[in-house]
């Protein structure tokens, strides 16, 4: 009987002991690691990375980006998580206490929420003034593209810098044709 007191006692003070040397200190449960809020050891994201990704996929808001980079770390596994789900998963309400949602610039022409509760007096980004097409609108009457002229296949050029300048003049065909056809969607409302 001696001896089964002997060893509970024994077992207790290893486990008081144990306890002990690995609690942490005070100071540090105010503050608790990103580790312990978050539920996983972080990884180190740059906003190169939320940047890329952000690019890539524009309607994917940016805390969820910076989420599952800080879970993978990796900008290719999170292009190919968006790719096969279509979507992320949003951070939940703990992510937040670390990493507050960033204010986005107005005139960065993002889109979202930060926008619209910008003052009025700062005029939003269009398409037409991002892609500096305001020489080819002459008052309200576009220039007229041809709707086979837009899209399409494109010749493939010999050197990069025109492939660039091919690109640059698809996208303005796109979003002249596009404008063209929203005023005459707009036309025919007033008409109707």
């Amino acid at each position: 009987m001696g001896e089964v007191v002997n060893v509970v006692v024994a077992f207790a003070v290893i486990v008081f002991i144990f306890r002990w040397a690995t609690s942490s200190s005070p100071a540090n449960n105010n503050n608790p690691s990103p580790a312990d809020t978050l539920g996983f050891r972080p990884k180190n994201v740059t906003q190169d990375m939320v940047d890329t990704i952000g690019n890539m996929f524009p309607d994917i808001p940016r805390d969820n980006i910076r989420y599952e980079l800080l879970r993978t770390g990796s900008v290719e596994r999170t292009t190919n998580k968006i790719l096969e789900k279509g979507f992320l998963d949003a951070p939940p309400p703990s992510y937040f206490t670390l990493y507050p949602r960033a204010v986005l610039n107005p005139t960065a022409g993002a889109p979202g929420p930060a926008n619209n509760a910008t003052s009025s007096s700062v005029k939003p980004e269009t398409l037409i003034s991002r892609f500096n097409l305001q020489s080819r609108i002459k008052g309200d009457a576009p220039t007229v593209i041809p709707e086979e002229e837009v899209g399409g296949k494109a010749r493939w050029e010999d050197t990069p810098e025109k492939r660039e300048e091919s690109l640059r003049e698809r996208k303005a065909k796109m979003i002249l044709a596009a404008r063209q056809r929203m005023l005459a969607a707009q036309k025919e409302k007033e008409a109707a």
